[in-house]
């Protein structure tokens, strides 16, 4: 195992949002260096014995990029194109997100540089375990508490709470979370980074008439089904949807229940194009629906400089990680366009993620009322200051959640940013 004590930080669009907190006289170059680096960037490799008998060597990493507000909280993916820089400018984003949304933890993140997809469930188990030995002495529910992310599921993160059970000497459920409810998880976790995003979308068009509202979707997986389903029940007029492959559209409104069914059928998860009664239309063709809501919650960089123009939806809410360029979004605002960022907007996950971290360290289960009524009261209270800052400061949302988060860890270092 190495330990780097310097890495250039943070993702191209972050490193935008710095400079325009510094030009616009937010805070200074000077306060905003405790940002330059991570404080810990762990790499491990370590032999996998597969089934055949071949031995092969896993790379893996652990990054911590701020602990001032409390023990790292992050997510393991594991992917084939995992690298180093990708798993610190992660990293970097939830130290942000963390702080953004009052949680008392800082931001980090894992990675395994493998797809899943070339192993098998025991060759998975011996590298989640494999992940948690080589890192053991980093991780712990007051040190850094990892979680699911891509590619990881409640299954791996099972294997990785018993294997630091099995070094620690006794059951420690709080060092992880996203496990299942038999192993200690939180009711809502499955739902919380949609719900989070509804319960933002509920607040901002309380005064509006839900059936003249209309919504498409980019991404039908988890956080983009579950978002279709809320807002149909609430009464939004979804008229759009779609997979990695294809959407389907309505004018006058899709039957959201009966897509849903048909998608996550019980027996065989069925695809969109599949669907009959429908418009099919591309996810192009969908980024240019005239909506007055357009969510985007399947991939990052999906609106770009070369598609902007197109996008003619009034507000854009990002459930997903970074689905707008920075130059794209420059566009949007200049055009009078709203983006909701995904800062802000697919927080829920974290947050209940938290709560499991919690009702762990307390020996309790929150039901499922409880556990949606506390991440409501949070994420809207969030959004709040969020809305405050930016009418304060006169900035756009996303500028003024980075503005929260960095003041809220210089608070935390006695850095007075006024």
């Amino acid at each position: 195992m190495d330990y780097k004590e310097k890495h250039k930080p943070v993702c191209f669009k972050c490193k935008i949002e710095l400079n325009k907190i510094i030009s616009n006289k937010l805070i200074s170059a000077e306060k905003l260096k405790i940002f330059d680096h991570p404080r810990r960037i762990l790499e491990a490799n370590f032999p996998l014995l597969r089934d055949d008998g071949e031995l092969e060597i896993i790379k893996a990493y652990r990054v911590l990029y701020n602990g001032d507000l409390g023990p790292g909280k992050g997510g393991i993916r594991f992917h084939a194109d995992v690298t180093l820089e990708e798993v610190v400018e992660l990293a970097f984003i939830m130290s942000l997100k963390n702080s953004l949304a009052g949680l008392d933890f800082g931001g980090a993140k894992g990675g395994v540089a493998i797809n899943p997809r070339d192993y098998s469930a025991t060759e998975l188990e011996k590298i989640s375990r494999s992940y948690v030995r080589e890192f053991f002495n980093y991780l712990g529910p007051d040190i850094d508490v990892p979680a699911p992310d891509v590619n990881t599921t409640s299954e791996i993160m099972g294997w990785m709470m018993d294997e630091y059970n099995k070094l620690s000497g006794k059951k420690v459920p709080a060092f992880i979370t996203g496990k299942s409810l038999a192993d200690g998880g939180s009711e809502g976790r499955d739902k919380a980074t949609a719900q989070g995003g509804f319960f933002i979308i509920e607040d901002r068009y309380k005064n509006k008439k839900k059936a003249d509202m209309t919504v498409a979707i980019q991404g039908f997986g988890n956080a983009g089904g579950q978002m279709a389903k809320f807002l149909f029940a609430a009464g939004y007029k979804v008229v759009a949807v779609s997979d990695s492959k294809i959407g389907i559209y309505d004018p006058n409104g899709l039957d959201i229940e009966a897509v849903y069914n048909h998608v996550y059928d019980t027996v065989k998860k069925r695809r969109l194009s599949e669907l009959d009664g429908y418009t099919k239309i591309s996810n192009q063709e969908l980024l240019r629906l005239d909506v007055d809501l357009l969510v985007l919650a399947a991939l990052g960089g999906v609106i770009t400089y070369d598609n902007v123009d197109f996008v003619k939806a009034k507000e854009i809410l990002e459930l997903a990680n970074g689905p707008i360029t920075a130059r794209a979004e420059e566009k949007l605002l200049s055009n009078g366009q709203v983006v909701i960022p995904d800062l802000l907007a697919n927080a829920g996950g974290v947050i209940v993620s938290v709560f499991e971290w919690e009702q762990n360290l307390k020996d309790e289960h929150w039901s499922l009322t409880e556990v949606e009524s506390k991440l409501k009261q949070q994420i809207i209270s969030t959004y709040q200051n969020v809305i405050s800052t930016s009418d304060a400061e006169k900035i756009d949302l996303r500028l003024a959640a980075h503005k929260i988060a960095l003041v809220r860890i210089l608070n935390k270092n006695k850095i007075d940013v006024v």
